[in-house]
């Protein structure tokens, strides 16, 4: 009893970094194409300086789940919930360089003025933030629902990607002085669904938590 005891402790503490983890994450995304609209360069800055943070907490969870296997032994589901964890810190960690690959967009646009105001990149981040945020909650309540309700939410960031570069692509016929900082959106609009794709990652990885099967939700 004092076994599972220590067990379900450790695991809690493993899903509080995990949460501290996505709310960085969230943080992250919103601030890199908040910096992106405002051209803010400082902002920039702070998104690439915390991406270090977020790594210490990957190797912090790394370190939780591997002592809590070397220790405890887990098996079936309990191991499940470890090796889950680590897919979802390096999903996690994969979203923040990805905000950090936006960031550093918007120090190469520098003081050059955005080309039009953004519309739909602001929107597919807050859905990417909001896939962060649901598929850790689908994961503390092994939601299997929630967790496939990122496959719906990964269609509307492809839609939207696909919108923003079929959009980039005319601007860029009609007015080949911007094709530059075009190119540079059409990057951002990838890393937005690059980050979709992770969080759909993550809801795969809570259905085989649940279920001991993986689904395919990026198709």
């Amino acid at each position: 009893m004092a076994n599972r005891q220590q067990f379900e402790t450790n695991l809690n503490d493993l899903k509080a970094v995990l949460i501290e983890m996505a709310g960085k994450v969230e943080r992250a995304i919103q601030e890199a194409v908040q910096s992106l609209q405002e051209g803010d360069q400082r902002l920039a800055q702070k998104v690439i300086q915390s991406d270090p943070e977020i790594n210490s907490l990957e190797e912090k969870i790394d370190e939780i789940g591997t002592n809590l296997i070397a220790t405890q032994q887990p098996v079936a589901k309990d191991l499940r919930r470890i090796i889950v964890a680590f897919r979802i810190a390096s999903d996690l960690e994969r979203m923040a360089d990805l905000a950090v690959d936006i960031a550093k967009v918007t120090i190469r646009i520098g003081d050059q003025p955005l080309m039009k105001p953004l519309v739909d990149i602001p929107r597919m981040a807050e859905i990417a933030q909001l896939m962060t945020a649901e598929s850790i909650q689908s994961y503390i309540n092994e939601n299997v629902d929630l967790a496939y309700k990122m496959a719906l939410m990964d269609d509307e960031v492809d839609k939207l990607h696909s919108q923003i570069m079929r959009e980039m692509f005319v601007f860029m016929v009609e007015n080949p002085k911007i094709v530059n900082q075009a190119i540079l959106l059409c990057f951002v609009s990838r890393y937005l669904e690059r980050m979709a794709d992770h969080a759909t990652n993550i809801g795969e990885s809570v259905v085989y938590l649940v279920r001991g099967k993986r689904p395919d939700l990026n198709t």
